[in-house]
């Protein structure tokens, strides 16, 4: 025999407070199981495909491992020391930007720049706060993330959470699933389905549109001879995930940087603009219906109040699970408005005495 609704709701209810009150008191604790679980959840798929391939679950994850150590070693030694180098130069060069563009206003607007002039003002100040506290922001991210994730947890425990959790992912998923209430498995499972769905088109999918374009950006804004293009890349890439403003972002901090460095080489300023059109072409009709799909479930204002709200409350940890859990909420939410729609609340009375 069922369990009475209000029962059932008192011990969901429950499982809810002891998940926020354990994600409350042992963020920090937590963190590398919750990324090396994160790591794990992404690579799973790759592990399946190989094992489809023939190769044992053993083999399998031991290639993955030795290509993302390969990955992190070049990444390491290559792009976050030129990543890191170009943003600091950046906000170093801002002043001379916004002195240039003072001369140039100067030059086709004079009344415009008057010694003393609001305008004027404006930009010699905006430029003297980006390069005083650019530099600043900077340090306080690194130090941040330093003190936040230090060097043992991300050369070792995390990467051997990640191992093992990937090893047994499968083995793990079986005895979850092993232990749902039989009442409510079937139901249960089939949430499961489209929160995993939902979380496989946005994190995989869309983290592989934002690699991608990111790493696009990057090489051939670089390619053209582009001061911070790697820069510019790394920002369009990563705020992808919200449509159109990544490359609205990207394009304005290129196009912006170009016009100031190849002033009167049209060709060159002409090049990067095609750049950035030629990725929305790339994006919206290859990589994202290829890549995502349709049917996300996960709509970015959505995601950005989670990100926000969880982040606020729980820190970066609450960052990371934001993610699944708006997933889930939207699920759940979605589960509720359809029996809602199918309850005599909705329907009323005179339709049930109609049928």
């Amino acid at each position: 025999m069922a369990l009475p609704v209000s029962t059932q709701a008192r011990y969901w209810g429950i499982a809810a407070a002891v998940f926020l009150v354990l994600l409350w008191f042992l963020g920090d604790v937590i963190l590398p199981f919750v990324l090396g679980g994160a790591i794990a959840y992404l690579l799973d798929p790759i592990a399946d495909r190989f094992e489809k391939m023939g190769c044992s679950r053993a083999v399998s994850v031991m290639l993955i491992t030795l290509v993302a150590l390969l990955i992190f070693v070049i990444l390491a030694l290559l792009v976050i020391p030129t990543l890191v180098n170009q943003t600091i130069t950046l906000f170093e060069t801002v002043p001379r930007v916004f002195a240039e563009l003072q001369m140039f206003l100067t030059n086709q607007f004079p009344a415009l720049v008057d010694e003393g002039s609001t305008l004027r003002q404006s930009l010699t100040a905006l430029g003297e706060t980006i390069r005083d506290r650019g530099g600043q922001i900077v340090e306080s991210i690194i130090t941040s993330a330093a003190s936040l994730i230090n060097v043992v947890v991300l050369l070792v425990i995390v990467p051997v959470v990640a191992v093992y959790l990937l090893y047994d992912w499968d083995r793990m998923v079986a005895e979850i699933d092993a232990l749902l209430p039989r009442d409510h498995a079937p139901v249960i499972r089939r949430l499961a389905r489209e929160i995993d769905t939902a979380l496989a088109s946005f994190i995989r999918g869309m983290g592989t549109v934002c690699l991608i374009l990111g790493t696009y950006y990057a090489v051939a804004l670089m390619a053209v001879g582009l001061q911070f293009g790697l820069v510019v890349g790394a920002v369009a890439g990563l705020i992808t995930f919200i449509p159109y403003v990544g490359a609205l972002v990207g394009g304005v901090l290129a196009i912006g940087l170009a016009l100031f460095q190849f002033w009167g080489d049209w060709v060159s300023i002409g090049l990067v603009i095609g750049i950035f059109v030629l990725g929305q072409v790339i994006e919206g009709n290859v990589l994202t219906p290829k890549l995502v799909g349709n049917s996300v479930g996960l709509h970015p204002v959505w995601l950005i109040f989670a990100l926000s709200v969880f982040g606020a409350l729980f820190g970066f940890v609450g960052m990371l699970v934001a993610v699944p859990v708006a997933a889930a909420l939207g699920v759940l939410a979605r589960f509720g408005l359809q029996h809602y729609k199918d309850s005599s609340l909705y329907r009323g009375q005179a339709e049930d005495d109609f049928r």
